[in-house]
């Protein structure tokens, strides 16, 4: 890669990723300013009983992944082998089948959220604030399945500036009719979930302008990429492809749906509606390291994947190497900023005692150094998919949220006083893991050699 070369690459690898953390930052900033605008209208149970629907949203996102991100990174390799049926069609596939599943959460919104509700919230003075919340979120499912498909298609087939603006316009709708719902019509929590839906389906209309580009590859065909003629296995076939790509990083997402069930009811139980509220701040906390998280993540696996099908090594080392970089700075930034200010964070959340301070104060500081290593461990399992060492990369995902679960227990039960260090326990062993296990499989990071 020569001088011009190289700069041309920064350019656009930049470009990607302030897309890509702006996107990321859009969907973080709705939803911490959606929990801040609940905090203070409707109070610390607002923002707990918000945070208690958390795992029914990671699990529409877990099959997000699984389906848009999986044909996402086969949308990017086509591309890279400049195959447009196979982008239109692995597209189509994506589209349907994010839409059909947005359809069964609609199905139990309307059929069981009381049974939903029961399950996820064990605390009698937030579950109705909780099933209020829940009931709406799941009956507009379609519009979050749909929305986030198309911010992963759009982006790799390059329009990663118009899906950042739609989000953006997203998120203001979202949050200014947070307010009108909430506070001048009386709608209750129910108006800000249903604030969120309607912003997703005005981000939906704006990603539509993607379609009248003149580079656009993004259409709707059933016809495979390698044959003409679609049949039922085919379709088999091709999802199997979709899911192979995108089961790393739905396992992940999986598994964390159950640590937020298992770390919810182990808070519960040690430091009651306190500590709810504190680790719902921290989740919150989480949504800000994920908006740097994601945005390297989508860069990897939309440039990466490009740089895969053209199996340009030197170049995707490059952008490897920049995005752990940036990582770093990132992680180190926010870790000094929650270290200095943690109490008004909380207070920020509508915390108003200082027991609540003080625990959630105590809670941030932890949390801060523990999610540092849980995006270096969610990134490394995105690098081990796309050099295609698909095990190692599974078991990343199966160990990320899985280890903590019992290291929660077993701090909870036997040390109460170090719960906040659960996860920053459970992430120093899993590194070590993941180095031994690396170093005994001679695992490389090298790209298999381009053919001719």
């Amino acid at each position: 890669m020569n001088m011009e070369d190289k700069a041309t690459f920064n350019r656009k690898y930049w470009r990607f990723l302030w897309s890509s953390i702006l996107i990321a930052l859009s969907g973080c900033l709705g939803t911490v300013v959606d929990a801040i605008i609940v905090g203070h209208l409707i109070g610390e149970d607002g923002v707990s009983a918000i945070n208690l629907t958390r795992p029914v949203v990671q699990v529409m996102f877990t099959l997000n992944m699984l389906l848009a991100t999986g044909a996402g990174m086969l949308v990017g390799i086509e591309l890279g082998k400049k195959n447009h049926q196979g982008v239109a069609y692995y597209f189509t596939l994506a589209m349907a089948a994010c839409l059909v599943v947005g359809l069964v959460f609609t199905a139990g919104g309307i059929a069981i959220p009381d049974v939903v509700t029961n399950w996820l919230c064990t605390n009698e003075g937030i579950r109705p604030l909780t099933h209020d919340y829940l009931r709406v979120m799941m009956m507009g499912a379609p519009a979050y399945m749909v929305m986030w498909a198309l911010t992963t298609m759009a982006s790799v087939d390059g329009s990663p500036r118009l899906v950042s603006i739609a989000i953006l316009i997203d998120n203001a709708v979202n949050l200014s009719l947070d307010i009108v719902f909430i506070k001048l019509l009386g709608w209750g929590i129910e108006g800000s979930s249903t604030a969120t839906v309607i912003g997703h389906l005005v981000g939906i209309a704006i990603m539509g302008r993607h379609f009248h580009y003149k580079e656009n590859h993004l259409r709707l065909t059933l016809r495979p990429a390698t044959q003409d003629d679609f049949s039922p296995a085919t379709l088999r076939s091709s999802l199997g492809k979709i899911i192979n790509q995108g089961a790393p990083l739905a396992v992940a997402c999986g598994t964390l749906a159950l640590l937020y069930i298992a770390c919810n009811h182990a808070v519960s139980s040690v430091q009651g509606k306190v500590g709810l509220f504190a680790l719902a701040v921290c989740m919150n906390l989480l949504m800000i390291y994920n908006l740097f998280l994601a945005g390297v993540e989508r860069t990897i696996q939309g440039l990466g994947s490009i740089e895969v099908g053209r199996g340009d090594n030197v170049a995707f080392h490059l952008i490897l190497r920049k995005s752990f970089r940036f990582i770093t700075v990132s992680m180190l930034i926010i870790c000094i900023i929650v270290f200095v200010f943690p109490q008004s964070i909380a207070r920020g959340f509508g915390a108003d005692s200082e027991a609540t301070i003080s625990e959630t104060a105590s809670a941030l500081r932890a949390f801060a150094l523990s999610l540092a290593l849980w995006c270096y461990i969610d990134t490394l399992m995105v690098v081990y998919k796309l050099y295609n060492y698909h095990k190692m990369s599974l078991f990343i995902s199966l160990i990320i949220s899985l280890m903590v679960i019992p290291v929660l227990w077993i701090v909870a039960h036997l040390f109460p006083s170090l719960l906040w260090y659960s996860y920053l326990i459970a992430y120093i062993i899993e590194l070590i893991l993941i180095a031994i296990i690396h170093k005994a499989a001679h695992l490389k990071f090298e790209l298999p050699a381009k053919e001719g």
